[in-house]
């Protein structure tokens, strides 16, 4: 049973009683289009999170990664995503035939702060921009065209509280559980044989591309 909360927040004006108003350099920093900070930012993230929305309003938020830049700026106002392989779920790319409006957040290892882009979305197929995001000769079948409205950089708050690069608070590869078997979980299978989670854990190294 959901937990019934008694004292919320339910209104602007009830928040700013509770919140300070946002500072002049807090709202000015916003832009329309990408500058070089943002340029130089996204051409060394090697990982994304990509947030959506059905129709409905269901958002879901989706990690995407690879080699440093392979999110590309196409122009000040434009951004190509490319599709690798992965489990065909294509829950982010569902959302955006239902609802155009993306949000991301653009990470750099050591990097205290992320850049934050908004906008709208489109699945594309053009072959000479896909043909950019090849790698290794193969082409991405599908690319995330993001048509920038909003983009800004992040306070560093968030990674400075959380030590997200201190490599002191990483886990031990021995005290991490294994992806197949929480995999197995989650999907309520009673049983899966031995050769079949070493398969699943293998897998994730593979078909990256």
């Amino acid at each position: 049973m959901a937990i019934a909360f008694t004292d919320t927040i339910t209104s602007v004006e009830q928040l700013r009683t509770v919140m300070a108003q946002p500072s002049e350099p807090a709202l000015r920093k916003e832009m329309s289009r990408l500058d070089d900070g943002c340029r130089w930012f996204i051409e060394r993230a090697p990982f994304v999170f990509i947030a959506t929305s059905n129709a409905q309003g269901q958002c879901d938020v989706s990690p995407k990664g690879d080699v440093p830049g392979f999110v590309q700026v196409l122009d000040d106002e434009t951004l190509i995503l490319p599709d690798r392989p992965g489990n065909n779920r294509a829950d982010s790319i569902s959302n955006i035939l239902q609802n155009p409006h993306i949000g991301m957040i653009f990470v750099v290892p050591g990097a205290d702060w992320t850049l934050r882009v908004n906008g709208r979305a489109t699945i594309v197929r053009d072959a000479d921009v896909l043909e950019r995001c090849a790698v290794n000769g193969k082409r991405p079948a599908l690319g995330i065209a993001v048509h920038v409205e909003e983009a800004y950089l992040h306070c560093p708050k968030c990674i400075i509280r959380s030590k997200l690069w201190d490599t002191g608070t990483q886990l031990a590869p021995n005290e991490l559980p294994s992806f197949a078997l929480m995999a197995r979980d989650q999907a309520g299978y009673q049983q899966v044989p031995a050769e079949v989670v070493q398969k699943m854990d293998a897998e994730a190294n593979q078909r990256l591309y």
